[in-house]
């Protein structure tokens, strides 16, 4: 797959595949912008797992996995299905989960 191209999805739009193995998708009905800044969150969380492990410090690990675990969860692509949630508590988890990322910004 090349870079500027979207990885394959399954038929049902529910997991996109990546050199074979299914993972779920982000949910569509998040609008781009919201959407970018999680993409973003999730991102920063996970420079924040890699700089953890590299100082070898565990609280600092800990508290970056839990970001990304958010990152994850508000996107879709974690906890509840999305295809399984009604169309409020799909953009309630987004929004809330948008909300606490914010707050809890390293730079916030």
């Amino acid at each position: 797959m090349e870079a500027d191209q979207s990885p394959e999805r399954t038929p049902d739009g529910h997991f996109v595949v990546v050199r074979g193995r299914k993972w779920r998708a982000t949910d569509p009905s998040i609008p781009e912008e919201p959407a970018a800044r999680l993409r973003s969150h999730l991102m920063s969380a996970r420079r924040a797992v890699r700089d953890a492990l590299d100082q070898s410090d565990a609280r600092a690990e800990a508290a970056a996995r839990a970001r990304v675990n958010r990152a994850k969860i508000a996107l879709g692509e974690r906890g509840t299905p999305w295809w399984e949630q009604s169309d409020r508590a799909r953009r309630e988890r987004w929004e809330g989960g948008l909300v606490e990322l914010d707050e809890r910004a390293p730079d916030a």
